[in-house]
């Protein structure tokens, strides 16, 4: 049992390792594409893009590659795939709408990168953003090579909550489409209806939810619990990085006063119910 214990983590990297290097040199082919074309039409939004439809071939990738369960590796794919074009092309019709015109975030990024190493920092950027969704999709590698003939109950759990991110991700987005269509030109408006009432970032949320959920798929197999990297490096990425960080900063800058109202009465994450104050729109 003791020698067992100690050769088995290299017979589950073996196991996964062809899906996990041809994922990584897919994403490093997709995201160096985007950057190239990046700076050739001088938009550095295309990255959103691009990252939300990668997981997308690598989902499929890791499906056909893994020796698992077919009708397990098939689902799951087809899960990550479908959630994958959504927001893909939510986030292409928002940059296609504004183009030329760069998302507020990047124009920050731009400001701390100005000079020769402009192209270089963004570079690193885009490639930093293709390790995120590596590491998002280890879960997978791991599930597709689970040899179990049925779901069982922690699968089971890990895609209710996986539908349950996947939905509210999207009610999330819609709601703030709506919003916006709504108050076009207002250059103060600020979403506070439906899930925005009881979260300044339920998208992010939503999202986070996504990967617990295809944690929990991923925890019986044998050393599934090492997916816990996926769902730890998006909320770094969201909590700490180019999500509530970033947007933040931003909204405080254009919205002055209200946004503060807004921080102080709202969620900055986790739905939760408003604290006192005003939040009449």
């Amino acid at each position: 049992m003791e020698g067992r214990e100690i050769f088995f983590p290299f017979s589950v990297i073996m196991t996964v390792l062809p899906s996990l290097l041809g994922a990584a040199l897919t994403l490093a082919i997709i995201f160096v594409i985007t950057w190239r074309l990046s700076v050739r039409h001088d938009n550095f939004s295309f990255v959103d893009v691009a990252w939300s439809l990668s997981f997308a071939p690598v989902a499929i990738l890791h499906a056909t590659l893994g020796d698992g369960w077919p009708w397990r590796r098939i689902a799951i794919a087809l899960l990550i795939t479908a959630w994958s074009l959504r927001l893909g092309i939510h986030l292409w019709r928002r940059v296609a709408r504004h183009h030329p015109e760069e998302d507020p975030r990047y124009r920050v990024l731009r400001e701390r990168w100005q000079g020769d190493a402009l192209g270089r920092n963004f570079l690193g950027f885009f490639l930093a953003q293709g390790l995120l969704v590596w590491l998002l999709m280890l879960p997978l590698a791991l599930i597709c090579a689970n040899p179990a003939t049925a779901f069982l109950p922690l699968e089971i759990a890990g895609l209710a909550l996986w539908f349950i991110g996947l939905g509210g991700e999207a009610v999330a987005d819609r709601q703030l489409d709506r919003f916006k269509a709504a108050h076009a030109g207002e250059r103060n408006a600020l979403c506070r209806e439906g899930l925005w009432r009881y979260s300044r970032h339920p998208n992010y949320f939503f999202q986070s939810l996504l990967w617990w959920g295809l944690f929990l798929v991923a925890l019986p197999v044998p050393w599934g619990w090492t997916a816990v990297l996926a769902p730890l490096a998006m909320l770094f990425f969201l909590l700490k990085v180019t999500g509530i960080p970033l947007t933040e900063e931003l909204a405080v800058e254009k919205r002055g006063d209200l946004y503060r109202e807004y921080q102080r009465t709202t969620s900055a994450f986790v739905p939760l119910p408003p604290r006192g104050g005003s939040l009449s729109s």
